[in-house]
């Protein structure tokens, strides 16, 4: 009797410990599910911005407004799921702000129109929402490599068939990425 007792409390005490950590996997999940989707929605605003710049210069570069437009459309049509997508909209971002920089820095006279100034300072918020917004998908997918590689939760993350999140890498040419204040 007293062993059958034991024993039901053994399955009970297991059966909560996986229903918690189902529970907290799957949080993790929607979390890092949802800092993919934050980052996304930065990218496109930032999308946004650069494309405001880009008709700026066109009065001033008509073939490098041509060329920026028809990048933007190229790069705003890619849906971002992963980290990965992730990475290659931020590195066709500072190429494109490179160019972007480097028109401005051959008309003088852009640079001094208020619309490039404001443009400019909201560019400069909207890297700082991406920044943030990667920091907390790293976090999350952090907690959740941890939950997915540490027994006994590995365990139970493997019978639910859920896996390592990816990291967002830091991007190496941000080195030598141009000055987006204008002022350098």
């Amino acid at each position: 009797m007293i062993a059958g007792i034991i024993i039901l409390a053994l399955i009970v005490i297991v059966g909560l410990y996986i229903y918690s950590t189902q529970r907290n996997l799957v949080d993790l999940d929607e979390k890092a599910n949802n800092a993919i989707s934050q980052i996304a929605v930065q990218l496109n605003t930032r999308w946004d911005a650069v494309t405001a710049l880009v008709k700026l210069t066109e009065q001033y570069a008509k073939h490098e407004h041509d060329t920026m437009i028809e990048t933007i459309a190229q790069r705003r049509m890619q849906n971002i799921n992963s980290a990965e997508d992730i990475n290659d909209q931020q590195t066709a971002i500072g190429q494109l702000l490179g160019r972007l920089i480097a028109v401005s820095e051959a008309y003088p006279q852009l640079q001094a129109a208020d619309v490039y100034k404001d443009t400019m300072a909201s560019l400069r918020g909207y890297e700082e929402n991406v920044r943030l917004s990667r920091m907390v998908y790293n976090d999350c997918a952090t907690k959740m490599n941890r939950m997915v590689r540490q027994w006994p939760s590995s365990f139970v993350a493997s019978l639910l068939h859920f896996g390592k999140r990816e990291y967002l890498q830091a991007d190496e040419s941000k080195k030598d990425f141009p000055n987006i204040g204008g002022n350098a």
